[in-house]
C-alpha cells in the first residue's frame, strides 16, 4: 500500500495510477466495518457487569480465595502425610473438590458459549463436584481415608 501511495505522489502530472482509482477502493465498506467495531467496543466497555464496582470486588475476592485455597492445599500436603487424621481427610476432601470445581468452572467459562450450553455445563459441573465430594467423604468414612490411602500408595 505504501508503494501505491508513493507512486501516486510521483504521478501528479495528470496520469493516475491504475490501482489508486477511487472505483477500486472500498472505503464505504471499510468505514462501515470500523463503525461496527467501534460500536461493539463501546458496548463491551459500557456493559454493566464489567463496570460495576461490586462485580469487580466479587471477582477480586474470588481470585483471592482461589489463591488462598491453593496455598492451603500446599500446606495440607505435609500435614496430611505426617499427621493423618479424619479432620485432615475431610478437609482434603473439601479443598480438593472446591479446587477442582473452581478450575473446571474457569475452563467452562472460557470455552462454553451460548446460554443453554452454559447452564447445562454448570449443572453438570455442580453434579460432578457433588458426586466427587460425596465419594471422597464416603471413602473417608468407610475406608482408610485419603491420607492413609496416599501413604499406602507411596509405601509400595
Amino acid at each position: 500500500m505504501a508503494a501505491i501511495v508513493r507512486l501516486s505522489s510521483v504521478c501528479r502530472r495528470g496520469v493516475k495510477p491504475l490501482f489508486f482509482q477511487t472505483g477500486l477502493l472500498s472505503r464505504p465498506l471499510v468505514a462501515a466495518l470500523q463503525e461496527q467495531r467501534h460500536q461493539l467496543t463501546a458496548r463491551i466497555h459500557a456493559s454493566q457487569a464489567l463496570s460495576a464496582g461490586s462485580a469487580s470486588k466479587a471477582a477480586s475476592l474470588h481470585w483471592t480465595a482461589e489463591r488462598a485455597l491453593s496455598v492451603a492445599l500446599l500446606a495440607m500436603a505435609p500435614v496430611a502425610y505426617f499427621h493423618p487424621c479424619p479432620a485432615i481427610d475431610y478437609s482434603l476432601a473439601a479443598a480438593l473438590t472446591l479446587h477442582g470445581h473452581w478450575g473446571i468452572g474457569q475452563v467452562l467459562t472460557d470455552y462454553v458459549h451460548g446460554d443453554t450450553k452454559i447452564k447445562m455445563a454448570n449443572a453438570g459441573l455442580f453434579l460432578v463436584s457433588t458426586v466427587t465430594f460425596a465419594g471422597l467423604c464416603y471413602f473417608n468414612y468407610n475406608d482408610v481415608g485419603i491420607c492413609k490411602a496416599i501413604a499406602l500408595l507411596w509405601s509400595k
